[in-house]
């Protein structure tokens, strides 16, 4: 497949009459690196992130600079879409929105115990006593599999979420995302969302890696926007760790920081971190 070039989306949205605009975030990234405010936009009214999480900081670089807003999107291809901030939601920044019609989407503990508001669990579905229409039957011939996704009354998507009060849903990484280190459980979306706030930062992709004395740490494969890429890496590497602590905790700082020239990614744009994560622990 041809690459995908930031110059030729933005002169398209330019110059023909598209009202919609549907991206992986890691489109948007490469888009707001651009001068925006150059194209006009005359007929764009809706833009759309799924995939993965959009970083806020990527959000509101496009509304800067198109006036427009990024509504997330959160789905499988088991389920579709289960969670969304709709057209007319209040959108808020990080957050995948709320569950979508036809699904009762809820954060449950390792017992499938419904969990309150603001507490890490697991993303599922309520499949009893209605399985969803929309929901898939089983992935054929491979019952242990199958088998694998249900915890008591729900269908486990294999992410993990907190739902606030108001019922939004705030994505903290897949299950085999989540970095145990030193007793720490640290998601590697929110060490990414640090990352990219700062301007050295065009696109990070945050896994763990191994450690002799705390199990794993949290190690960022970084991308440089291109005013620092002759920067010294020593010093830039000091720099983004002392960012990251002022912005998360101090515990979840990368101690681990390889700079590279691109990530690993699917034909859909989604960051390949598994790739990244099998590298660092010696599985290929």
């Amino acid at each position: 497949m041809p690459r995908f070039d930031p110059i030729a989306i933005l002169e398209t949205l330019s110059n023909y009459p598209v009202t919609a605009f549907c991206a992986a975030p890691t489109a948007y990234r490469m888009l707001v690196l651009y001068n925006t405010t150059s194209y006009k936009f005359k007929s764009l009214q809706h833009c759309v992130s799924a995939g993965e999480p959009i970083n806020p900081q990527v959000m509101e670089q496009w509304k800067a600079s198109t006036g427009l807003d990024i509504y997330e999107g959160y789905g499988q291809t088991e389920t579709a879409l289960i969670c969304a901030t709709f057209k007319g939601m209040k959108i808020k920044p990080g957050s995948m929105g709320k569950a979508a019609p036809g699904y009762d989407v809820q954060v449950v503990d390792v017992d499938g115990k419904v969990l309150p508001p603001d507490q890490e669990g697991d993303i599922a579905i309520h499949i009893a006593p209605q399985r969803p229409s929309n929901l898939f039957s089983q992935y054929t011939g491979d019952p242990e599999k199958t088998a694998s996704t249900i915890r008591g009354d729900f269908y486990l998507t294999g992410d993990r979420a907190i739902k606030d009060e108001d019922g939004y849903f705030w994505f903290v990484g897949r299950s085999d995302d989540v970095i145990l280190s030193s007793g720490y459980r640290i998601g590697p979306f929110e060490i990414e969302s640090a990352l990219i706030e700062h301007p050295a930062v065009a696109e990070s992709a945050v896994v763990s890696s191994p450690d002799p004395i705390r199990g794993e740490v949290v190690k960022a494969f970084v991308v440089l926007s291109p005013p620092y890429t002759a920067h010294d890496q020593d010093a830039l590497t000091k720099e983004l760790q002392d960012h990251v602590k002022k912005v998360t905790a101090p515990y979840k700082y990368p101690r681990k920081i390889e700079f590279v020239e691109q990530l690993p990614k699917t034909v859909s744009g989604k960051i390949r971190r598994n790739e990244l994560r099998n590298k660092e622990w010696g599985r290929v």
